[in-house]
């Protein structure tokens, strides 16, 4: 096995503590990987962080795993989180990218315009799962189940900034924002493709915990201003100069 392996695991991790993998993680490494009884990998389960385990038996359908040593400390991510109009074909994209990002929450909120009414979760949850492997997280981000527009605005903390992109051209730009903030807990909406509606404007305008912002001259594809404005928070205010930087896949 020549490639080094990190998996998601819900096992608490410690040492000497066996781990079972079933299903598509099996099946990864037995007929994908290829593994062996004493090849390593790498675990983390968002709580215990990164364990070397070693394989210790292979059946046709499992395999079992004991945990030798911590290779990481648990580091939280940063407290950013995304809120975003699904869009069709595109959103295990959007969570893709937002998770290599380290977002650590993402909320699929629908809107007047969505194409995309409704979203599969789990499928959502599988991409982040492996977004979070592939980038070296030590978590994976919560996803929250979805809602509308008004149902958000309605139940949000008004301790955390919504930063919402105004395509209409009335928001300020989104470098003259977080130029502007402390600072604080921080959320990036991202509407539909066809655009938020005037009465949905109305709603985020007559919040007081909302700000709008703009991404200059070009209209930006709904998958592309959430990458983009997720990638300006990230310069700003979060954690890229904390850790090294890997170019590729390592997997």
């Amino acid at each position: 096995m020549a490639q080094e392996i990190r998996l998601y695991t819900k096992y608490q991790l410690e040492e000497h503590c066996r781990v079972n993998l079933e299903g598509s993680q099996a099946h990864y490494l037995i007929n994908v990987m290829r593994c062996e009884i004493g090849d390593r990998i790498s675990l983390f389960n968002g709580r215990d962080g990164q364990w070397q385990a070693e394989v210790t038996s292979i059946s046709k359908r499992s395999i079992s795993l004991i945990a030798l040593a911590k290779m990481r400390g648990q580091s939280p991510s940063p407290d950013l989180w995304l809120v975003f109009a699904p869009i069709k074909g595109k959103s295990e994209l959007v969570v893709e990218k937002a998770t290599e990002l380290g977002v650590s929450k993402i909320i699929p909120v629908v809107t007047r315009h969505c194409v995309v009414r409704s979203v599969n979760m789990e499928k959502l949850e599988a991409h982040a799962i492996e977004a979070s492997e592939q980038c070296e997280r030590l978590d994976v981000p919560t996803l929250e189940t979805h809602k509308d527009l008004s149902h958000l605005l309605g139940a949000w903390d008004g301790n955390r900034k919504l930063l919402y992109g105004d395509e209409s051209g009335k928001g300020t730009s989104l470098t003259k924002v977080l130029n502007d903030m402390k600072q604080e807990k921080i959320a990036i909406l991202i509407g539909p493709e066809g655009g938020f509606a005037d009465d949905e404007f109305s709603m985020l305008r007559a919040c007081g915990f909302t700000i709008p912002f703009g991404m200059g001259p070009r209209i930006l594809r709904a998958d592309t201003a959430a990458v983009s404005a997720l990638a300006c928070v990230q310069s700003h205010m979060g954690d890229w100069d904390l850790q090294p930087h890997f170019i590729g896949n390592k997997n």
